[in-house]
């Protein structure tokens, strides 16, 4: 793999049990993983290799001991003796700490699913690359924040990426290696989440409640509020630009609020290639899990006639502004994706804790663009110490003054 083009990749090995890793099992892309796998067989047909979580320890035991899982590893310490516990017996082997979700993810294995959320995804999912897996990314952080250290260390590594999020997995499935001259463009499709169509004098009063009930997706917390502040497409439009050799201007974000259209990429001949399908994260999981070949997921098949119609729109740009600033901070390059990143990450958890408003998401975000600078990340330690100290500004502003009318904080001036 190298430069921003997925080249170089290679087949899985399909002698025998494949093994597998799925780190961040417990979540909603580990869940819908640990099914495609079951679909396809699952005990009788991969060697799992390990399960990580953070702090489901119960959850996490359960699909250890149905996998048949050799290790099984919770990020946080003090879940330690309860995975232990509800592991014994088992012969799955127990391990807590950051380290040990490392150790788990640098252990042989020919394909991993990282799909841990946030930058806490980083280094496990750089482990899982510099030992030579085909990585299933669905952690898009660690291309926001780290791209070009990422695709060194996948193609060092000797293995292969494969993009799970569905609008990059569409992309990676419509876009011609073969011939990259040939791509005019790069269409990213957004549902425009659950307040596509409020105000921002009706956004500024929503609560985390309604930012969490996406029209389509059925998701985690965090990505669930991104969606809803579009700052998931603000990253997906930088994870893009990492994966694929087309500049910035070139890609393209359509708001397509059914969910059908994937992503689609567009040729100089006047061409427009999409992909399809039901929203249901198996069906890139699948893709991922099976390539270079097709294997059966569990998913609804797409009836259009049903459907009746696909409508799409431009984004606006004053309601989500998300989508400025990921451009913003590609342009200034350097320090100003992973500290759009760790702004976000902190702003969401204050939001769902009812520490500051909606719309002051992208208010905190951008004040810490402002201030991130131009500097180089020539190592996975410049980008951990960028990423910490733009949460301790962020962390420091992130606090409730007097309440509105309405009843919702506001980021402290």
């Amino acid at each position: 793999m190298s430069g921003h083009s997925p080249n170089g990749l290679r087949p899985a090995p399909r002698d025998g049990r494949r093994r597998v890793s799925v780190l961040g099992s417990t979540g909603s892309i580990g869940v819908n993983t640990l099914d495609v796998l079951a679909d396809q067989g699952g005990a009788e047909a991969f060697e799992v290799v390990a399960l990580t979580a953070n702090g489901a320890a119960e959850k996490l035991a359960a699909q250890a001991i149905r996998f048949k899982a050799q290790r099984a590893v919770v990020a946080d310490p003090a879940a330690y003796r309860t995975l232990k516990d509800a592991l014994s017996g088992s012969g799955v082997e127990a391990a807590a700490g950051p380290e040990a979700v490392e150790e788990a993810a640098a252990a042989p294995a020919e394909w991993v699913m990282a799909a841990i959320v946030g930058a806490a995804g980083l280094r496990p999912s750089f482990a899982a690359a510099r030992q030579g897996a085909t990585v299933a990314l669905a952690n898009k952080e660690t291309l926001v924040c780290a791209g070009d250290l990422f695709l060194d260390a996948v193609r060092d590594g000797g293995g292969a990426l494969i993009p799970v999020d569905s609008e990059h997995n569409a992309i990676f499935q419509c876009f011609d290696r073969a011939q990259t001259s040939a791509v005019e463009r790069i269409i990213l499709t957004a549902s425009g989440g659950p307040f596509r169509a409020r105000t921002r004098a009706e956004m500024a009063e929503m609560t985390p409640a309604q930012a969490l009930k996406h029209p389509n997706w059925s998701m985690g917390a965090k990505i669930s509020i991104d969606s809803a502040t579009m700052f998931n497409k603000a990253l997906e439009v930088i994870e893009a630009a990492r994966l694929f050799p087309v500049p910035q201007e070139r890609i393209e974000v359509l708001v397509h609020p059914q969910s059908i259209v994937h992503s689609m990429v567009g040729y100089r001949d006047g061409s427009v290639l999409a992909q399809l399908g039901a929203p249901d994260m198996r069906t890139p999981i699948a893709f991922a899990l099976g390539w270079p070949e097709r294997i059966s997921a569990p998913v609804a098949r797409l009836d259009l006639a049903e459907i009746g119609r696909l409508d799409f729109e431009r984004p606006d740009l004053e309601r989500f502004p998300a989508l400025r600033l990921a451009r913003e901070a590609l342009a200034a390059g350097g320090a100003a994706p992973t500290a759009l990143n760790a702004a976000n990450e902190v702003a969401v958890a204050a939001f769902l804790d009812g520490r500051i408003g909606f719309l002051d998401i992208a208010r905190l975000v951008e004040g810490a663009l402002a201030e991130a600078g131009d500097r180089r990340l020539d190592c996975l330690a410049d980008v951990e110490a960028v990423d910490q100290a733009v949460r301790a500004a962020c962390l420091g502003r992130a606090t409730p003054r007097a309440r509105g009318a309405a009843g919702a904080p506001s980021i402290a001036s």
